[in-house]
């Protein structure tokens, strides 16, 4: 509760919760002083006024006694929980209980059972690393846990998310690199280039070129006039559209693409730019168990074969 911006909410759910609890004390009391007609063989003979093919009567039966007797029970147990525990606003508890004190205590288990396997790996090379079973088993359940989310349970990726499997990097494919993008995250941008290339019409003239880098189908007229409008996009991608690891810009010439190699979509990306960020890993599972990952990230588009005979 403490995302709570003033007492006034703490107060609120305070108020609403004992409130229907004692709602239900109330109803259950008044229920249980409630007088039903017995007939001399002890049968209860007061109806509710419903009948059914004329002759079947709903009778107003009282709540068994052991049934109510439950509810009693769950209603006590209910305010020692919230005496106990935090339910009530911003109380804490009286025995101070949190859940991110209880899933700190789980970690610190978890960091001493399995924290000498994810320090025995992280003194090793990644591409050892990476050729190791048990760490390759390790690695991908990490991988299926954290990653999987964006770039796929196979891996490769979807719109947006780059493909791990093949061999088309952004920022570059070493397994130190690779490493080095788990733990501090990357932030992608390219700005919307419309007004610095001059229009809708050279917009398209230029996506035909960026086609025809690939030597996919376009239009070589429209091409050609885009040809000299593309050095505004040289920048980064480079003159022959190779692209620069160094910032990240992709290379137009392989047909890979992260949003599609569609005419329309080249031309949206130059019309309204991108911005894609990968978060950081490193705050969050340590640079140990970034390095198995690390390593089975880097598996997933090399032979790890060759590096265990080494």
């Amino acid at each position: 509760m403490s995302d709570f911006t003033n007492s006034f909410w703490s107060i609120y759910i305070t108020l609403l919760t004992l409130l229907g609890i004692a709602g239900c004390a109330i109803l259950l009391w008044a229920q249980s002083k409630a007088k039903v007609e017995v007939g001399p063989d002890g049968k209860v003979t007061q109806t509710t006024g419903h009948s059914w093919d004329e002759s079947l009567q709903e009778l107003d039966t009282p709540m068994p006694r052991w049934w109510m007797w439950l509810f009693y029970i769950t209603i006590v147990f209910g305010l020692a929980y919230l005496f106990l525990y935090p339910g009530l606003g911003t109380y804490a508890g009286k025995l101070g209980w949190k859940s991110t004190g209880a899933y700190q205590e789980e970690l610190k288990k978890a960091d001493a059972e399995f924290g000498p396997i994810f320090a025995k790996y992280q003194q090793q090379d990644l591409k050892a690393v990476a050729a190791d079973p048990q760490a390759h088993a390790i690695g991908e359940r990490l991988f299926l846990t954290y990653c999987a989310q964006c770039h796929g349970s196979d891996a490769r990726g979807n719109k947006g998310f780059p493909n791990l499997t093949d061999k088309d990097w952004l920022h570059g494919g070493e397994p130190d690199v690779i490493k080095t993008t788990i733990m501090n995250g990357r932030h992608g941008m390219m700005p919307s280039m419309a007004a610095a290339i001059g229009g809708d019409k050279e917009v398209e003239n230029v996506a035909q070129y960026v086609l025809s880098l690939s030597n996919s189908a376009h239009d070589p007229i429209k091409a050609a006039f885009g040809k000299e409008k593309f050095g505004a996009c040289a920048a980064c991608h480079g003159a022959d559209g190779h692209g620069n690891q160094a910032i990240g810009a992709p290379n137009l010439s392989d047909k890979i693409w992260l949003y599609g190699g569609s005419a329309d979509t080249i031309m949206e990306t130059i019309r309204k730019g991108r911005d894609n960020t990968m978060p950081a890993f490193k705050d969050f599972l340590g640079e140990a168990k970034v390095h198995l990952l690390a390593a089975y990230v880097w598996s997933l588009s090399n032979d790890t074969g060759s590096v265990a005979q080494k």
